[in-house]
């Protein structure tokens, strides 16, 4: 709640978010929609990890960085699976 509160999304945007990222780990745990997911996945993290570079900061509640980092990992972790799916994405076939 305290991340939303700081940048104007409670409670919207909590529970807007959550409903994605529950959608997003179904979606990539589908093998037919894997890469939609992880697509997904990669813009929903990005809005995170800017909202971390450029409004929240780094280090949240004295967490030491900890969620920021963990966004790091998803981001990987969904650009992996979208380079693995590569031949069923349309934009990237041809890699």
């Amino acid at each position: 709640m305290y991340i939303f509160s700081m940048l104007g999304l409670e409670p919207y945007g909590r529970i807007g978010t959550g409903i994605a990222e529950l959608i997003v780990s179904i979606l990539i745990l589908v093998p037919r929609t894997t890469w939609i997911g992880a697509l997904l996945g990669l813009g929903i993290i990005t809005g995170a990890i800017l909202s971390h570079l450029f409004v929240l900061g780094i280090e949240i509640m004295d967490d030491g960085g900890y969620l920021f980092i963990l966004g790091i990992i998803v981001f990987v972790c969904c650009a992996l699976l979208l380079w693995i799916d590569r031949e069923k994405v349309p934009i990237l076939k041809n890699l």
